[in-house]
């Protein structure tokens, strides 16, 4: 998918909520200012992909232990000049969980979001703070194949109930506005 494929899916999904509908406007905005929006070399915000991955019957969510956040998280990483982001979040699932197997209950984009992340360090060199332009898409993974940790990025991966998910991230803002929102979009997928 080319970057002008990408910004139609971006204009033409229809926002679940406020928060969807003004950040929406901020991806679409930057998409069309920016021409290194795809990189993370562009310091101030850059575009990424994130995966909410559930099992066949959609009672369970993957996540990981994030090193640099200090919580349990979804999966996800930075575009790096792709702009296949449903490819991106595929990548991302495999690299972090040890995942072979991962399928898109479907291509759309299941949420979008504008997400702050602080200075750090990483590979020790400092990152200053910025945004990342998120995409994130619902996956679906066997939750009895075996799962292997990233070290670099991680300190664990695990299956989760979708509540107990929420009770696991130490994130306050993403168990509101994200992880709450993701499953309970995702009560309008049915097993297949």
């Amino acid at each position: 998918m080319n970057r002008e494929e990408l910004t139609e899916k971006i204009r033409n999904y229809q926002p679940y909520n406020e928060q969807e509908a003004a950040d929406k406007e901020v991806i679409l905005g930057f998409l069309a200012e920016k021409e290194d929006a795809f990189d993370r070399e562009n310091l101030l915000a850059h575009m990424t992909a994130s995966a909410w991955v559930v099992n066949r019957e959609r009672t369970k969510v993957l996540m990981v232990y994030h090193r640099i956040y200090d919580s349990w998280s979804w999966t996800g990483g930075h575009a790096d000049g792709e702009t296949d982001l449903l490819a991106v979040a595929v990548r991302e699932v495999k690299e972090e969980t040890g995942i072979r197997k991962v399928v898109p209950v479907s291509e759309e984009i299941f949420s979008l979001e504008t997400l702050t992340v602080d200075g750090h360090e990483k590979r020790g060199k400092y990152v200053p703070s910025h945004l990342h332009l998120n995409l994130t898409y619902l996956l679906e993974a066997d939750d009895r194949e075996a799962l292997t940790i990233c070290e670099d990025e991680n300190r664990d991966v695990a299956w989760f109930t979708l509540d107990d998910a929420l009770k696991a991230s130490t994130e306050p803002w993403f168990v509101k506005r994200i992880y709450g929102k993701l499953n309970e979009k995702l009560k309008s997928y049915i097993a297949s």
